[in-house]
C-alpha cells in the first residue's frame, strides 16, 4: 500500500488534537453507531484534565488507496523535545495556525525545526469561524515567519487551506465548500507530501517514542529507515557512538490502525511501527539487523534550561500518606523517565538522597511531579533554578526567553513595569484588535519563574502569556524576589480555627483548620517582609462564665490555594515543597529555628564576602 507520514504541529490550543479526531472520523475508522469522545488522542489522565497534549502519539487513516500515518504533537514549549524527535520520523507536516491569533512562539519553534530538516509544510488556517478571524493577515504573517526562518523557495511556496477542525471542514477557499469535509486536506497530503524515502540495505530503525506496556514490556515506536523486519527476528541495538547495547528477539510488531495497534508479521521500510521484546534500547538508539555496524544519526535536542532538586522527604509526617519514599525507588523512577524523555536530564547528588532533574520549564517538571505523586511517591522539591553556563572567555551566561503577552490595553502599563523589574527588554508592541495589544519581550528565564499567576492577578485574568527559549546571553544581574515573608508553625499537631482567626491580621493563610502541621511548616503569607513563627495550635480557653458577646462565631477567610505550579514558583531558596499523594505542603529547608538562624547568618556572611 502507498504510504504518507505526516506530523501535525502548532502552538498550544490551536486545535491539533481536535483536527486529528475529525481526520479519524471522516476516514471511516469508526462504525456509524460507535460512541466517540473528544480529543481521543489525549489518552493520559493529566492531558485530559489540563486540556493539553503532553506526549506525541501516532495513528493512521486510509484515504483512497494510501495509508496516512499521522503523528499528533504537543503544542507547549516545555514539551518541545517530543516535537524535535518526531520530525525525523515524518516526510511532511501540517502547520496549524489560529485564524485570529496568528503564528505564536511555539509555531515559530516547530516550524523552524521542520524547515531545518527539509520538510515542506502545508499551512492550515484553523478556526476560520471565529468572529475575530483575520485570515489574510495571518497568511502574510506565516509567510514572513517562513522567510525569517530562512525557508527555501520550495518551502516558501506552501499550499494554504482554510477551515474549522471542530466543524470538520477544510478548503482552499475561506468561504468553503463546507459540505465536503476534510477531503481537500486529505488530497493535499497525497499530492504535496512525498512518499517515504527508503534507505539501502538491511533493517534499520531509529527509536523515537518509548513507552511501557504491562504485558509486552518496553515498546519502541519509530520509522523503519531501510529493509524489512519480521516478528521473532533477532536484532541488535546500537548507541549513537556505535557501541552495541544489546541483541534480542522482537516479540511483537505493532502497526497503527486508527486508535488501535494491531500485531503484524512483517513491516516494510518507510512505515511507522512499534516493536516490543528488547530490554535496553531507548529513544535515539538504532535498532537494526545483526550485520549492521553504523548507527543512524539522531536529531540533536535543545538543552534543558531549568533544574530542581528532588529530595527524599524527611519531614515529621514522612511516610504517612505515600508508600514510595526511599531514595532507591525515587532514583529508579527518575532514570526511567529520563530514558524515554530526551529533554530531561537526571543527576545524582553526592549524598545520594537528592537528585538534580533538569528540563525545559516548570510545566514539564510539574507534570513529572504530578505523575509521581499519583503513583504513590513522597518527595521534597526545591525551588526551580535556571541552568547557567560559561563561554570560552569565562562570561556567565543565562537562558533568555522570547515572551509574547496578549493583554487588554488598560493593563499594558502594569505588564511593562513588572517585566522591566524582571530585567526584560521589550522588542515589539502592536495592537492586536479589540482594544488588546501584543507585546514581545526578551526576558531571563529566572525572572519568569512564578510570573504567570502574578500576571493573571494584575490583568484580572485577561492576559495570555506564551514563552519560548531563545538563546543563552550574558547574565542580566540580580532580580528582586518575593516581597512577603511567611508564617511558620512553631509546633506539631492539628491547626485550630480559633488560633487561625486570631492570626488573620498577621497575614493570609494557605492551610485550612484541622490540618496536620509540624514545626517549620509554612502555614501562611506574612503581611510584612520577615518570617514569623506562630502558634496555630492554641485553642480557646474554656471557662464557666457566660457573658454576652463572649462566644462570637469564628469566621475564617478562605485560605489561598497553593497548586503544584503556584507553590513551585512561590517558594524561596531556603524553602521546600513537600509532595505526597494526598497533600502539598510548604516547609522551611531547616525545620529547627536555631538551624534556620545559623543558615541565614552564613548566607548574609557569604553575600557580604
Amino acid at each position: 500500500m502507498k504510504l504518507r507520514n505526516i506530523a501535525i504541529i502548532a502552538h498550544v490550543d490551536h486545535g491539533k488534537t481536535t483536527l486529528v479526531d475529525e481526520l479519524l472520523k471522516q476516514s471511516g475508522n469508526f462504525r456509524d453507531n460507535q460512541r466517540l469522545g473528544e480529543r481521543m488522542m489525549d489518552s493520559n489522565d493529566i492531558e485530559r484534565e489540563r486540556g493539553i497534549t503532553i506526549l506525541a502519539k501516532a495513528t493512521s487513516v486510509i484515504w483512497k488507496d494510501t495509508r496516512i500515518n499521522i503523528v499528533d504533537t504537543p503544542g507547549h514549549a516545555d514539551f518541545g523535545g517530543e516535537v524535535e524527535r518526531i520530525l525525523s520520523m515524518v516526510d511532511g507536516a501540517i502547520v496549524l495556525v489560529d485564524a485570529a491569533e496568528g503564528p505564536m512562539p511555539q509555531t515559530k519553534f516547530v516550524v523552524g525545526k521542520a524547515l531545518k530538516v527539509g520538510l515542506r509544510p502545508i499551512v492550515a488556517i484553523n478556526k476560520i469561524d471565529r468572529p475575530d478571524a483575520r485570515h489574510e493577515e495571518v497568511v502574510n504573517e506565516v509567510f514572513d515567519l517562513f522567510a525569517a526562518l530562512d525557508a527555501t523557495d520550495e518551502q516558501l511556496d506552501f499550499p494554504i487551506l482554510y477551515g474549522s477542525g471542530r466543524n470538520g471542514w477544510m478548503a482552499t477557499n475561506p468561504e468553503g465548500p463546507k459540505d465536503q469535509g476534510l477531503s481537500a486536506l486529505f488530497d493535499m497530503v497525497l499530492d504535496h507530501v512525498p512518499a517515504p524515502t527508503v534507505g539501502e540495505g538491511p533493517f534499520k530503525m531509529i527509536g523515537t517514542i518509548l513507552e511501557a506496556d504491562p504485558f509486552l514490556g518496553r515498546i519502541i515506536t519509530g520509522r523503519i529507515h531501510s529493509g524489512t523486519v519480521k516478528s521473532n527476528q533477532q536484532v541488535k541495538v546500537l548507541h549513537g557512538d556505535g557501541t552495541q547495547l544489546e541483541t534480542g528477539r522482537i516479540s511483537k510488531i505493532l502497526a497503527f490502525r486508527g486508535l488501535e495497534r494491531q500485531p503484524i508479521e512483517e513491516a516494510q521500510a518507510g512505515d511507522i511501527v512499534a516493536i516490543a521484546g528488547l530490554q535496553k534500547g531507548t529513544v535515539a538508539d538504532t535498532f537494526c539487523a545483526l550485520d549492521v555496524t553504523e548507527p543512524l544519526h539522531a536529531q540533536p535536542i535543545d538543552p534543558p534550561t531549568v533544574t530542581m532538586s528532588f529530595i527524599v522527604n524527611d519531614s515529621p509526617l514522612a511516610g504517612t500518606e505515600g508508600d514510595k519514599v526511599t531514595s532507591r525507588v525515587i532514583r529508579d523512577r527518575l532514570l526511567k523517565e529520563a530514558e524515554g524523555n530526551v529533554a530531561l536530564k537526571v543527576e545524582e547528588s553526592d549524598d545520594k538522597d537528592s537528585f538534580f532533574v533538569s528540563g525545559r520549564g516548570e510545566l514539564q517538571l510539574a507534570v513529572l511531579i504530578e505523575n509521581m505523586r499519583r503513583e504513590g511517591f513522597e518527595l521534597s522539591i526545591s525551588r526551580p533554578r535556571v541552568v547557567l553556563k560559561r563561554d570560552e572567555s569565562g562570561t556567565l551566561l543565562e537562558p533568555i526567553e522570547e515572551v509574547l503577552i496578549d493583554v487588554d490595553e488598560e493593563y499594558s502599563g502594569t505588564v511593562v513595569q513588572k517585566m522591566s523589574e524582571r530585567k526584560a527588554e521589550m522588542v515589539e508592541l502592536r495592537p492586536s484588535g479589540g482594544n488588546r495589544v501584543r507585546m514581545v519581550f526578551y526576558a531571563p528565564t529566572r525572572g519568569l519563574i512564578g510570573y504567570q499567576s502574578e500576571l493573571l492577578t494584575d490583568t484580572r485574568g485577561t492576559a495570555i502569556m506564551n514563552r519560548l527559549f531563545r538563546a543563552y546571553e550574558p547574565f542580566k544581574g540580580e532580580i528582586a524576589g518575593r516581597t512577603n515573608g511567611v508564617l511558620i508553625s512553631n509546633d506539631q499537631g492539628e491547626s485550630v480555627a480559633f488560633a487561625m482567626w486570631n492570626l488573620e491580621d498577621r497575614g493570609a493563610m494557605i492551610i485550612e483548620a484541622g490540618v496536620k502541621v509540624y514545626a517549620g511548616m509554612i502555614i501562611g503569607i506574612h503581611s510584612r517582609d520577615n518570617d514569623l513563627e506562630v502558634n496555630i495550635l492554641k485553642g480557646k480557653k474554656l471557662t464557666n462564665i457566660r457573658a454576652a458577646g463572649k462566644d462570637e462565631a469564628v469566621k475564617l477567610t478562605p485560605p489561598i490555594r497553593m497548586t503544584l505550579e503556584r507553590a513551585l514558583a512561590w517558594i524561596q531558596d531556603d524553602e521546600l515543597m513537600e509532595v505526597t499523594p494526598k497533600s502539598i505542603r510548604l516547609r522551611k529547608l531547616y525545620l529547627d529555628p536555631n538551624e534556620r538562624k545559623r543558615f541565614e547568618k552564613s548566607s548574609k556572611t557569604a553575600g557580604a564576602a
